[in-house]
């Protein structure tokens, strides 16, 4: 078990549903392998502004199936300076912590990296994102969940979009990824989805409208990602088409934060339990700077370099898959 007798537990940048079963597994691996265990409340920030306070199994008890995080999340600016991590970095000595456990995404362990790497301490991630965009595990917690709100809200929309014959523009949540979007898309019978790691020069749009109004569709449902990468989202992609077909009575409609929020899944509860639990045995084992995840069923470690230096591919067969069923 080497130095380790207590660890930190901390949730950061945008909430995720699991991260409440993340910390619970994370807490109570560390007393099962009778380790003590705080809690940073708001993420960086709270490590800088001393917001930690112990914890113990009773903590996290009755938390597995709610939403957002108990332990709160912010974005911090002043831990993206060295000075700032060197407060974080003197709360981390007063409370005694000798290796943290931090759940988020990109931007979370982008931040664990350099901490780690300027004050020599063990930090292990728990991937915590809706949008699965990370290197080196097939899923993130928060994205099972997000996917089941997102086909759920495009059911109902088709409800109204097939009473009044109308074309929706429905935009999701991903940043530069389309993870969230392609396979909401398959799963809710989306007639076309349009993703940024895709060239999107309106060809297969055009070509699906096209073909739409020969078949006299009553309605048609097309998945945009959020971004700039895609003419700036769902309404500039609205816009265009109502100038170029007319005839199309369009509506848009963004889903936005409802994406974040709700009781995880079975799925997203099952993974940040397992994930929390590999999270608390590699620092007993002396893994540091790595993010667990999980490939193939399996848990896997990753390097903080790896899983940030490398960008995660969509499946071009999922891809093909949405223009073969949209005919």
């Amino acid at each position: 078990m080497g130095q380790i007798k207590k660890i930190g537990v901390l949730t950061s940048g945008g909430d995720a549903p699991g991260m409440n079963a993340a910390i619970r597994a994370v807490v109570r691996a560390a007393v099962y392998h009778k380790l003590q265990v705080v809690g940073i409340k708001q993420g960086y920030h709270g490590l800088i502004t001393d917001k930690i306070k112990p914890m113990n199994s009773k903590s996290v008890s009755n938390i597995i199936h709610q939403g957002g995080t108990i332990l709160k999340s912010a974005r911090s600016q002043e831990f993206r300076t060295v000075e700032g991590r060197v407060k974080a970095f003197e709360n981390v000595k007063k409370h005694g912590i000798d290796a943290l456990v931090v759940i988020g995404g990109d931007g979370t362990f982008t931040g664990a990296r350099l901490f780690g790497q300027e004050h020599n301490i063990p930090i292990v991630g728990v991937p915590g994102t809706i949008d699965n965009d990370l290197y080196g595990t097939d899923y993130t917690i928060g994205y099972d969940t997000a996917l089941n709100t997102v086909v759920d809200a495009v059911d109902k929309i088709r409800d109204t979009a097939s009473a009044h014959s109308r074309l929706f523009f429905i935009e999701v949540m991903g940043r530069d990824a389309g993870f969230l979007a392609l396979r909401s898309g398959i799963a809710s019978g989306a007639e076309a989805v349009m993703v940024p790691e895709i060239d999107t020069d309106f060809k297969q749009l055009n070509k699906f409208l096209e073909q739409g109004m020969r078949k006299d569709k009553s309605s048609s449902i097309v998945l945009v990602a959020e971004g700039e990468k895609i003419s700036g989202g769902a309404i500039q992609v609205a816009e265009r088409v109502s100038k170029e077909y007319p005839e199309y009575d369009t509506r848009v409609t963004i889903l936005g934060h409802i994406q974040r929020g709700g009781t995880p899944s079975a799925f997203d509860r099952v993974t940040a339990s397992r994930l929390g639990v590999s999270a608390v045995e590699a620092l007993i084992d002396d893994q540091k700077s790595i993010m667990v995840g999980l490939v193939n069923k399996e848990v896997v470690h990753v390097p903080f370099n790896q899983a940030l230096k490398n960008k995660k591919k969509l499946n071009p067969s999922l891809l093909e898959l949405t223009e073969i069923l949209s005919i």
